[in-house]
């Protein structure tokens, strides 16, 4: 047993610890007896001789008289201490300490006197009629028969060692409430046997001691600073056990002085019982006294628990009572003196009553908040299980009697709530609240009951208590109840017989109806041949119904119809039935949903065997039908077929629309990149490098143009099985694709020549031109109209070859209207396109305004053109001619040299969106002129001196 397991687990706890304890004192005293030994001082002479000789020798008898007077004083002054020693401290066990202490010191000084050499000395004393023998023998007498009594005790006295342990010790009042009796009987055989123990004068102080043990103990658990904050079961077991244990003391007292006075042989008892039992007696009442609050406290935690607070609805007031409940032991917490102190009585006296006044008050104002409470009750039910509950719990005696007075406020509430269910029916008769997934008859009569059983409830409850409804009220009550009841069970079979006549009439109807039904839009889509039919399940709702009510009414006991029960039964194989043709529907809904409209028309004739599979489901077949597990079945095995064609075509289709992107993605104008930052293709080169690279691309294009055939014709052999590339039956189909065909280069076309015509109208140069002087113009090179040309062949030069009419293979050339063999292509279509027009167009408009912007730029540089117009021979003749002096040839170089000058300060690069324009030649080739004009003057100049010369010097000769 748990209990007992636990006990004995204590008991070997504490026999452990005190053990421990003893060993400990062992091995003190042993200590305290080798570092405070009384030795006898041996005599300093020898006495080996014999007796004789040594007291007839005067020298030594003398020293060894010396010897024997420091013994005897020695002796005298250790019995004298011992005798002035009291035990060290106040409970029992300071008094065995104190009987091992003396005989430890006695015994060491009573075995030294026994040691042959000191019995040797003491003969020879004698021996020489030492005036010392009569002292000598008063002082070992003394010695032995202390010495005997110290030892007497500590053999005594250790028998009940192991009791006071207990009760000093001990890990509860419980091992001191077991101890108590065992101990008194020992103290009795101490009493009995004991020659030192057997009077009053030794054995009233053992039993104070005890007693001022026991009260220490209590005063030391039952701490009233802590006791009130602690559980109150854990606070009340420890109060009441300590006022057992002080009571136990008592009891066993007299229960064994008792005994003694009944043997008649032994010494009685008769010890003050003042000093024995006053303390003991009034720190018993003190703490009756607590149990007595702790009890209060416990009785008015059971009044306001929550069973109150659910009763009465006003959760504040009772929260509030419960803190001046608290506030009980608050003076008690904070005493400024010790309650266990006699001397300090009246002041707990005084404590106590204020105590009792707060709780009467406490109890007036509860006997208020009841009968207000019970006036206003949330719930006779509660009210009427709280008042059965106060019948066997412990709760003040006056708020019971007050509670019990309350059983006709419960019937009156009771009133009240059969009124509120009456309301609540009649206002919902017509429409009832159901719960989740209950059917509209069941949920009515599962609504009307669960109003009922509210009701009933508490009436079955009542009837626990016979003088309830015995009393007038409680008979109103109960006839009340009844009428109520009737007219709730009069609704109940009105609902249910209704039920089972429109069931009757309905249900064979309901089960000969077919599998599915088809859908008005179906019929419409299956009439446009486009996507295939759509298909519903025709499971009424009104069976489902009918299937929800047989189960809830037999649930609630009502007979139902032996056919409404044979179709319940079946509720599962129904719900598999529906299941599977709903997941069937929806998968080829889903399939269906997949096709687009060419998808749909080509496997038209697929759709169409699909369909002829799924007739018998909306044709032949109902909900009595066996074979509708077969029909599943077949659907799913034929949907499954439908699946893998479908999925095989999407596969091909994919595969086409892949290729298709790739088309779509390709760059058509792949430019170079340039060369440095300063130097760029040119034009010639560029647009050469575009056509390279479009030769390329479009290279990889008809590959991969010329793959959609034969994906076609693999798609005809998974449809008709054939694969000529011309199936007549589907023709829509190449002629989707070819559609889709169109619109991808259409999109890759109308990109590519955007993105180019944004580049060219972009402010990043893409190429350059060089500028050039054909006297007597300055002209690009390559000239304007050759950037045009150039340009518009780039945008030109695009063809894939078309399909024939009905087939996915390529057209061969025709015979034109000259025997010219003729390329029909998607050009010859996508060439009329107007938004391709227009940006084909727009790509030489733009490169042409761009040249004209730049011509406009070149326009600055004619003022030069005197320097490459003008003869310069003729100019140089006339010039000469003139015989102009070398100022004026002076002012020509100046300007001649200035011109060469200048045009190497002009900017010699101008960007313009996408063309970069070269000035560097055209400067050159004006320098050069310009330098070309001063060699003429220069030579002109030196032949005008040189003949200036050869005349000076003719007519200097002369």
């Amino acid at each position: 047993v748990p209990g007992e397991t636990y006990h004995s687990v204590q008991l070997i706890r504490d026999e452990f610890l005190m053990n421990i304890q003893k060993f400990a004192n062992n091995i003190q005293r042993t200590m305290q007896q080798l570092e405070g030994e009384i030795k006898l001082e041996m005599p300093s002479i020898s006495v080996d001789r014999e007796v004789s000789d040594l007291a007839a020798d005067p020298e030594a008898v003398e020293t060894l008289e010396q010897c024997v007077i420091n013994w005897l004083n020695l002796i005298s002054a250790a019995v004298e201490g011992q005798l002035k020693k009291t035990p060290q401290g106040n409970g029992p066990l300071a008094e065995i300490e104190f009987w091992r202490e003396r005989n430890a010191t006695l015994s060491a000084l009573h075995e030294q006197t026994k040691l042959p050499i000191v019995r040797k000395v003491l003969d020879v004393i004698k021996e020489s009629d030492s005036m010392l023998v009569a002292n000598l023998q008063p002082v070992l007498t003394e010695l032995f028969k202390l010495h005997m009594e110290a030892s007497d005790n500590v053999r005594f006295l250790s028998t009940v060692e192991r009791h006071f342990k207990n009760i000093t010790h001990g890990s509860s009042f419980h091992v001191v409430l077991e101890t108590i009796p065992s101990m008194m009987s020992a103290l009795r055989m101490v009493w009995i046997i004991s020659r030192h123990y057997n009077k009053d004068e030794r054995m009233i102080p053992l039993m104070e001691r005890i007693a001022w043990e026991i009260a220490e103990r209590v005063c030391r658990v039952v701490n009233l600073r802590t006791l009130f904050k602690e559980n109150r079961a854990s606070a009340q077991h420890k109060t009441s056990e300590a006022r057992n244990a002080l009571h136990t003391w008592k009891k066993a007292y007299f229960d064994t002085r008792a005994k003694i006075e009944a043997s008649g042989r032994e010494a009685r008892w008769e010890f003050d019982r003042k000093r024995l039992f006053e303390r003991t007696d009034y720190m018993a009442a003190i703490c009756q006294d607590l149990c007595d609050v702790l009890q209060v406290m416990e009785e008015f935690y059971n009044i306001f628990g929550p069973e109150l607070k659910a009763v009465t609805g006003d959760p504040k007031r009772i929260d509030d009572v419960l803190c001046r409940v608290d506030s009980l032991v608050t003076p008690m917490e904070n005493l400024t003196f010790d309650p266990f102190s006699i001397k300090s009585s009246q002041y707990w006296k005084y404590v106590m009553d204020e105590f009792k006044i707060e709780v009467l008050v406490i109890e007036k104002e509860a006997k208020n908040f009841i009968d207000e409470s019970f006036k206003t009750l949330r719930s006779a039910e509660a009210a009427f299980d709280m008042l059965l509950k106060f019948k066997h719990i412990r709760s003040r005696d006056s708020i019971n009697r007050q509670m019990m007075m309350k059983f006709n406020d419960i019937l009156a509430q009771y009133c009240k709530e059969i009124d509120i269910v009456n309301k609540l029916f009649v206002q919902n008769l017509d429409n009832p609240p159901l719960c989740k997934n209950h059917p509209p008859v069941a949920g009515a009569i599962y609504w009307e009951r669960s109003l009922f059983f509210r009701i009933k409830h508490t009436i079955l409850r009542f009837q626990e208590v016979e003088e309830i409804l015995e009393s007038d009220r409680g008979r109103e009550v109960r006839q009340k109840y009844l009428e109520v009841g009737w007219t709730m069970k009069d609704y109940e079979d009105r609902k249910y017989e209704l039920w089972k006549e429109v069931t009757e009439q309905a249900l064979p109807n309901l089960m000969k109806k077919s599998l599915l039904t088809k859908t008005s839009a179906a019929a419409d889509e299956a009439a446009n041949s486009e996507k295939g039919a759509v298909f519903v399940i025709n499971f009424s709702p009104a069976l489902r119904e009918i299937i929800n009510e047989t189960k809830y009414l037999e649930q609630l006991g009502f007979p139902v119809p032996e056919l409404a029960r044979n179709v319940a039964l079946q509720e599962d194989k129904f719900l598999r039935y529906t299941d599977g043709i709903q997941r069937m529907l929806d998968h080829y809904h889903m399939l269906v949903g997949k096709l687009n409209e060419a998808e749909a028309l080509l496997l038209d004739d697929h759709s169409q065997e699909l369909i002829r599979v799924f007739r018998s489901g909306y044709k032949r077949l109902n909900w009595n039908s066996l074979g509708i597990a077969d029909y599943i079945t077949r659907c799913k095995q034929a949907i499954g077929k439908f699946e893998s064609l479908v999925h095989q075509i999407h596969k091909n289709s994919d595969d086409i629309s892949s290729r298709l992107t790739l088309i779509e993605s390709v760059n058509l104008f792949k430019y170079p990149a340039a060369k440095s930052e300063e130097e760029l293709p040119g034009v010639k080169e560029f647009f050469e490098h575009i056509e390279r690279e479009r030769a390329k691309d479009v290279d990889h294009m008809v590959r991969w143009y010329l793959a959609i055939g034969p994906l076609l014709t693999k798609v005809e052999g998974l449809v008709i099985h054939t694969n000529t590339g011309k199936a007549p039956k589907l023709a829509f189909y190449y002629e989707y694709w070819e559609h889709k065909i169109y619109d991808v280069l259409t999109k890759l076309i109308l990109k590519n020549l955007q993105s180019f015509n944004s580049l060219i109208l972009g402010n990043v140069p893409l190429f350059q031109t060089d500028t050039i002087l054909t006297a007597p113009e300055i002209i690009l090179n390559p000239n304007a109209s050759e950037i045009d040309k150039m340009c518009v062949r780039c945008v030109r030069n695009c063809h894939f070859v078309r399909w024939m009419n009905g087939s996915c293979i390529e057209c061969p050339p025709q015979k034109g209207e000259e025997e010219e063999l003729v390329v029909i292509s998607f050009y010859d279509d996508i060439s009329l396109n107007p938004q391709i027009i227009e940006q084909a167009v727009m790509i030489p408009q733009n490169v042409h305004r761009i040249l004209i912007s730049l011509m406009k730029y070149l326009q600055k540089w004619k003022r030069y053109r005197p320097l490459w117009k003008l003869d310069k021979a003729i100019v140089m003749e006339k010039f000469a001619s003139k015989k102009p002096p070398c100022v004026s040839y002076d002012a020509k170089l100046q300007f001649y040299s200035k011109i060469a000058q200048e045009v190497m300060r002009h900017p010699l690069v101008k960007d313009e969106h996408c063309i970069r324009l070269q000035l560097g030649p055209l400067a050159n080739t004006v320098q050069e002129n310009a330098r070309s004009w001063v060699t003429s003057l220069g030579k002109l100049l030196n032949e005008s001196a040189r003949e200036e010369l050869y005349h000076l010097h003719e007519e200097m000769e002369v």
